[in-house]
């Protein structure tokens, strides 16, 4: 057997096993696994020694040129994706936003554009939808045969994304009948929103008002309710950026009765808090992103979820928006702060630096969270998110040892700060490879823009 390339010395891990193995490349696919695979079979041959082979990250979370009161996302599908390669991602599924009054294919076909010739790694797409006359209750059906099997609902943002109960029980009804997924941002929009409205009349403008108005008792309702009307339907429900300890108690609750319900939370929860809005002058505008951070010690909580399965995905929520002249836009007014932060680039380093380094769970299970879960739930496994013959070659070269220092002078998304500037983090990427092509050579970018392709996803069916 000819391979287009070789992957020698390396220590294979997967979400359940891990073993030496070289590993064999042909056609963008695996096409052998096994100890001494021949060189002269090779094409290209790479040393993997000392270091984990594990499947490509997927981050199902993510918000590319995505446009927000007057401005949009400062990443592009070409520059968001070559820093999701650098932190070891090799798929990403965003979110296409539907306007009030268009078609979900309408919502798609524009992201469809701003993706297409840009991509560097494969992608995917949820649609967020915001109107749902019973007409678009079909066009949902009609989407999930065709690739788009996860649809994003809102219980926050009153008169821009937030939609009414009935809604969202229709578009769960819809979902356990065409096996897609529901994924819920899950705060008490209306609740909040009168918590709001009072700050800004006393006169509390600053950043940090921007998580005092937004309680954990508001997240932890609303996820009670999504899982409610998810069990009455029928319908998986999967709770995005899970922020805090009375949420994921509604998620552990619902789980533990055996009901489809799935969470994920994120690399910022995981490691800031509510502290880091205690800077100076507005700086604490670049930790504004909803849920917002939370008191210190519910990170122990979220990492115990995560070693326990009661949160089953970690994703980055990536929105970055600029410090200057972005974020500044609310410099008077906390509502007005674009709601967003840069994450893409080092979610596996964060998770295995917190999780494995720190005794928290094994390799596996950190394999399992930013790659085979999130692949699992949204109909890419065994193509991606595992390493197997016939399964895609997106594959991550990663040393367990390879120390940074987390910095916005040397990430490679186009924003001028990072959340977590001056954190050291502790296991990387040596080499990243998406469907056999090398994308991440020691710190390099050799891939191309436009490599990256629509991947269409399977229906739900995860027991």
């Amino acid at each position: 057997m000819q391979f287009d390339t070789l992957i020698q010395n390396g220590i294979i891990a997967t979400a359940t096993d891990t073993y030496a193995s070289d590993l064999g490349i042909s056609g963008g696919k695996i096409v052998a696994l096994g100890q001494n695979l021949p060189a002269d079979a090779a094409s290209h041959v790479v040393d993997a020694a000392g270091n984990y082979i594990i499947p490509g990250g997927i981050d199902v979370h993510t918000h590319l040129d995505m446009p927000f009161g007057g401005t949009k996302s400062a990443d592009d599908f070409e520059s968001g994706t070559i820093a999701a390669a650098f932190g070891g991602t090799t798929t990403l599924i965003d979110f296409a936003i539907q306007q009030k009054g268009q078609t979900l294919r309408n919502a798609l076909d524009t992201w469809w554009k701003k993706a297409d010739g840009k991509a560097v790694i494969d992608y995917g797409f949820h649609c967020i939808v915001t109107d749902l006359p019973d007409a678009r209750l079909e066009e949902m059906k009609s989407l999930a045969g065709e690739g788009v099997t996860s649809f994003k609902l809102f219980m926050a943002y009153p008169g821009i994304f937030m939609v009414e109960d009935a809604l969202i029980f229709k578009a769960m009804l819809t979902a356990s009948d065409s096996g897609s997924m529901i994924c819920m941002h899950a705060e008490n929009g209306g609740a909040i929103d009168v918590i709001v409205r009072r700050a800004l009349a006393e006169g509390k403008t600053a950043p940090k008002y921007h998580a005092l108005t937004r309680p954990t008792t508001a997240e932890a309702e609303a996820t009670g309710r999504a899982i409610a009307l998810a069990e009455m339907a029928g319908s998986p429900v999967y709770i995005v950026h899970l922020s805090c300890s009375e949420a994921l108690e509604k998620v552990r609750e619902a789980r533990d009765r055996g009901l489809p319900v799935y969470a994920e939370t994120c690399p910022q929860y995981l490691y800031l808090s509510i502290e880091n809005f205690d800077v100076p002058g507005f700086e604490g505008a670049k930790y504004v992103f909803t849920p917002p951070l939370r008191e210190k010690w519910h990170q122990e909580r979220l990492w115990k979820g995560l070693a326990a399965d009661q949160l089953q995905v970690v994703s980055t929520d990536h929105c970055p928006f600029c410090y200057k002249e972005q974020k500044e836009l609310g410099k008077d007014d906390f509502t007005k702060i674009p709601n967003g932060g840069p994450g893409i680039e080092h979610r596996l380093s964060l998770v295995f630096t917190g999780g494995v380094h720190g005794g928290r769970f094994p390799v596996n299970r950190f394999v399992e969270m930013v790659s085979t879960a999130p692949a699992r739930l949204f109909g890419l496994y065994p193509r991606k998110g595992t390493i197997a013959v016939g399964s895609d070659a997106d594959l991550v070269i990663f040393d367990p040892n390879l120390e940074q220092v987390i910095s916005a002078a040397t990430h490679h998304m186009r924003v001028d700060y990072s959340m977590f500037e001056g954190i050291k983090v502790k296991g990387a990427p040596r080499q990243v490879l998406s469907r056999g092509r090398l994308l991440i050579d020691n710190g390099k970018f050799v891939g191309r823009a436009g490599h990256g392709e629509f991947v269409k996803r399977q229906r739900y069916s995860l027991q």
